[in-house]
């Protein structure tokens, strides 16, 4: 089976850093983005399988990449992963996947990736 990639969209350098070698050592490809418009224009280059989505960003944030990537690629699953999780209230937040609220413990972010990846196969 072709190894899953998924796209890391965080405006955070650390964290971008910390989900990518955290994902790799589970066996995935990983690609970056560092904003919004990044990421869309990684998604239309290339495929991947899984989007991981900051919502907090400057620029356009996570709730309207969400729902640009659900309008162009309407099967592309996409987790939320925030530190605010009154968001989850948001209804643009909705159309996504899951919702991780980030923490140190990226058990959660793991299981859910792993999930939704194995449902979509």
């Amino acid at each position: 089976m072709a190894e899953k990639k998924i796209l890391i969209v965080d405006d955070e350098e650390g964290i971008r850093l910390l989900y990518k070698e955290e994902l790799e050592e589970e066996g995935y490809a990983v690609e970056l983005a560092a904003s919004g418009e990044e990421a869309l224009k990684a998604l239309k280059k290339e495929h991947v399988d899984l989007v991981l989505l900051d919502i907090k960003m400057p620029g356009m944030d996570g709730v309207e990449v969400l729902r640009r990537v659900k309008e162009k690629w309407k099967d592309m699953p996409v987790v939320l992963c925030t530190a605010y999780p009154h968001y989850k209230q948001d209804f643009g937040t909705w159309a996504s996947d899951a919702y991780i609220v980030k923490s140190s413990n990226l058990k959660e972010l793991k299981d859910t990736v792993s999930k939704i990846l194995k449902k979509a196969s």
